[in-house]
């Protein structure tokens, strides 16, 4: 039968040390300091030894309790401080690495259950995992070096929180970019060739196919459909393409790349419930619509902030 997380691992809030109050130094010469970070086995830096507090020791489990890496798992190799919002867990019986590896992935497996409103702070403990006995032969007949990188793909940025919504500042669009409409196509010009051609769906980046006409409109900008199922949905484009005439195109007066784009076309998805068949987000209205962004300590639109954000989120690497 499963066994709660307690009954396996002696489970200990960690050191709560602030990295900005601590003397990072070079890793040959520190101890690694683990926060809520999803890549790079939860280290951030390393830092010098602090007088009376006692590092954990290599082999023990960091896990964080909240913000976007919640419930992130990594076994230490050496040993470690803890920042604010991460565990420590001991095996109380005898697991072999592979066996250790294997419940730090049936950890992570818990992580749709919290949230930025629910943390595993009080939780953590009463998870449900594979008792000792149900552990499945094929883990420990499995090569460590078989799942060397296995993070690789992940985001490595530390967890970022956002600051609260009630914060962030509304923007007219025509302050951030420029808006153009696209342009029909006759189905006689619809012949295969080498320029994408976005349309009003929703689904595949607003591909459609490939087709025989010169581009009119430049990569490096956001498609938005203004009317049919796919109404508000945005995507990036990084190649030269033609849009339909069912599609605004918004040139940034920004400086964008695809993870500023991820984060603003996100929002502009949040606005399909204003708008249906009677009602199309064309380009007039367009024009008079705001959208609702964090700002930094000048009340512009914090790019840096939304580009860091969306890279500490798991899988980021592969945008």
């Amino acid at each position: 039968m499963p066994s709660s997380l307690d009954g396996i691992f002696d489970v200990r809030y960690g050191h709560s040390l602030e990295l900005n109050a601590l003397s990072q130094v070079e890793p040959a010469k520190g101890i690694a300091f683990v926060s809520r970070q999803m890549g790079e086995n939860g280290i951030s830096a390393y830092v010098a030894p602090i007088a009376g507090v006692a590092p954990a020791p290599a082999g023990d489990i960091s896990c964080a309790l909240g913000g976007n890496g919640v419930l992130t798992t990594f076994v230490q190799e050496r040993e470690f401080y803890c920042g604010r919002d991460v565990a420590i867990l001991r095996p109380k019986v005898s697991l072999s690495k592979q066996e250790i590896l294997f419940y730090c992935l049936c950890i992570k497996s818990n992580r749709f259950r919290y949230s930025y409103g629910r943390q595993a702070n009080k939780t953590l403990g009463s998870l449900s995992i594979p008792s000792v006995s149900e552990i499945p032969n094929w883990v420990n007949a499995t090569s460590l070096d078989d799942i060397d990188d296995a993070n690789a793909s992940l985001g490595s940025a530390e967890a970022i929180d956002l600051p609260h919504y009630s914060t962030w500042k509304s923007f007219n669009y025509t302050d951030l970019f420029k808006v153009r409409k696209g342009k029909r196509i006759t189905k006689s010009n619809l012949k295969e060739g080498s320029t994408p051609f976005i349309g009003a769906i929703d689904s595949n980046n607003g591909y459609r196919q490939y087709v025989d006409v010169k581009p009119n409109h430049p990569a490096e900008t956001i498609t938005v459909n203004y009317n049919g199922n796919g109404v508000a949905d945005a995507y990036y484009q990084e190649k030269p393409f033609w849009a339909s005439d069912d599609v605004n195109v918004l040139y940034p007066k920004f400086e964008i790349n695809s993870h500023i784009a991820m984060f603003v076309c996100t929002l502009i998805r949040q606005e399909k419930f204003r708008f249906s068949y009677g009602r199309e987000w064309h380009l007039e209205r367009m024009n008079g619509s705001t959208i609702r962004l964090p700002v930094n300590s000048e009340g512009k639109p914090d790019w840096f902030l939304m580009e860091k954000y969306i890279k500490s989120l798991p899988f980021s690497a592969s945008i």
